[in-house]
């Protein structure tokens, strides 16, 4: 399932990316997907705190209110890692649109052959993504998890346990250090090392208030005492500019 949001004050433009959103599902009948149209960002952005948010947004980038760069940070702020590709008749906020991390910057009229082109690339992306997994030897034998299921990790006594979207998974007894045993993660940007024994996955905070980290589920994790950089940390993941904006 492919959810995206497209957001443009603009009603003739909103109706026109709708149309073609729906034209490229129609001509992907193996990818099924879920539009979702807003006029307003204050509007999405309600949406996405009440409801949870898109795999891929697009954003038009010029809007009365909060614009679509604006809109983009504070997505990033509430820990959103969704694509986001943003839209506008001037090549002028390329480089502002790289503070929302965007995957693309498309120049209007939008064409569809370019626009099912990016679509194709960001589903493959997400799908890549979702499968991305590691395998955990359990006292009851190996079992994989997907990484963009994992909330956290910690040592407990000489075992690595998981908390995961779907409950908790113990490893069996680790003769490493636990930056050893967790080595597969810590080499994906987006997980974050509090300390010697503790592991966090930064696309599921939302918020950090004091030492503790607020998790997309609802909940709230206490950080160690070392993990005092994490709030810098969890900041800069979000908001610091780590690749290029292709512009199209």
């Amino acid at each position: 399932m492919l959810k995206i949001a497209a957001c443009d004050d603009e009603s003739a433009q909103l109706e026109q990316m709708e149309r073609m959103l729906q034209d490229y599902f129609r001509a992907r009948p193996a990818l099924p997907g879920r539009i979702s149209v807003f006029s307003d960002s204050r509007t999405l952005l309600s949406r996405v705190r009440e409801q949870g948010g898109f795999d891929l947004y697009i954003l038009d980038i010029i809007m009365p209110g909060l614009n679509g760069i604006q809109t983009g940070m504070e997505l990033r702020k509430m820990g959103d890692g969704g694509e986001i590709i943003y839209l506008t008749t001037s090549s002028e906020y390329a480089v502002d649109s790289y503070m929302a991390r965007a995957f693309f910057y498309l120049i209007k009229p939008v064409t569809e052959k370019k626009l099912f082109g990016l679509l194709d690339e960001a589903a493959e992306k997400l799908q890549q993504r979702r499968s991305r997994g590691i395998l955990v030897m359990t006292p009851d034998g190996p079992r994989h998890i997907r990484m963009d299921h994992i909330l956290y990790a910690e040592r407990i006594g000489r075992r690595v346990r998981y908390y995961c979207t779907d409950g908790t998974v113990d490893t069996q007894t680790i003769r490493c250090t636990f930056r050893d045993a967790v080595h597969p993660l810590t080499e994906e940007r987006r997980f974050c090392m509090c300390g010697a024994s503790f592991l966090v996955n930064m696309e599921h905070v939302t918020g950090v208030d004091g030492r503790e980290a607020l998790l997309d589920n609802g909940g709230r994790l206490i950080l160690p005492r070392s993990a005092s950089s994490f709030k810098d940390n969890w900041g800069r993941f979000w908001l610091e500019e780590d690749s290029g904006c292709p512009i199209g």
